[in-house]
């Protein structure tokens, strides 16, 4: 069976259901990292926040502070990583047991369809583990070399390598932090792609309720708030 009859499988609403999760995943991701000036995300007033920790980091003497939280972010990575390592052993085993998950899909949907059409769903929920796994992964990289980034600034205020080293940091823990936070995206969404086993409508659901969720995180949580507040009182 050629790649265009296996295609044949699935209805114009299934590919429209597919289409609009790929979409929401990139539209919600762009917003999140490039809001507009007025309604900042909570991503992008933690930036603020990471590359105001490295300036305050120049005067902290000691500085085992700094590398404390520092290794917990690099503790968070390395967990969601391990995490979706095993999410990806879990859905390359199911390749090669089918017949429980359509078995359980037919009592979901009330209709039978070929192996084929199964496997094709996963590898969607496929596709997202496994690009969460690599953004995790390489967050965790990057915390890695901020804190040789950090190690190199000079204790002495005055020098004046001690700013641009700090800000060097600061870049780098602001990219990692994408990072990890485009894994979690992933994550999501890859929650949401698994719906389309029991169907295009289901899947349309659970990308929409997904991408709310996200929104209200990043742009109407009560963290968000907080973090405002914060800059209030800086002000």
């Amino acid at each position: 069976m050629d790649i265009f009859s296996r295609l044949t499988f699935f209805s114009y609403v299934d590919y429209s259901s597919l289409g609009l999760l790929f979409w929401l995943w990139f539209v919600i991701g762009w917003r999140i990292e490039h809001p507009s000036a007025k309604h900042a995300s909570v991503s992008v007033l933690m930036a603020g926040y990471r590359r105001e920790w490295m300036r305050q980091m120049i005067t902290r003497d000691p500085r085992i502070f700094d590398a404390t939280i520092l290794g917990n972010l690099r503790q968070g990575t390395a967990f969601f990583a391990s995490a979706s390592m095993i999410s990806i052993g879990g859905v390359l085993a199911l390749f090669g047991n089918t017949e429980q998950l359509i078995g359980i899909a037919d009592d979901l949907t009330l209709n039978s369809e070929p192996n084929i059409v199964w496997e094709l769903k996963l590898m969607v929920t496929l596709f997202f583990v496994t690009n969460a796994f690599l953004k995790f992964v390489w967050s965790n990289r990057l915390f890695g070399y901020c804190a040789v980034l950090m190690s190199a600034v000079p204790n002495d205020v005055d020098d004046p390598r001690t700013m641009p080293r700090a800000m060097q940091a600061a870049e780098i823990n602001v990219t990692a932090a994408r990072g990890f936070n485009r894994g979690l995206r992933s994550v999501y969404f890859g929650l949401a792609s698994a719906a389309w086993l029991a169907g295009p409508i289901a899947l349309i659901v659970a990308s929409l309720i997904t991408c709310l969720v996200l929104w209200r995180r990043e742009f109407a949580s009560q963290s968000r708030d907080v973090l405002l507040s914060g800059d209030a009182h800086d002000a």
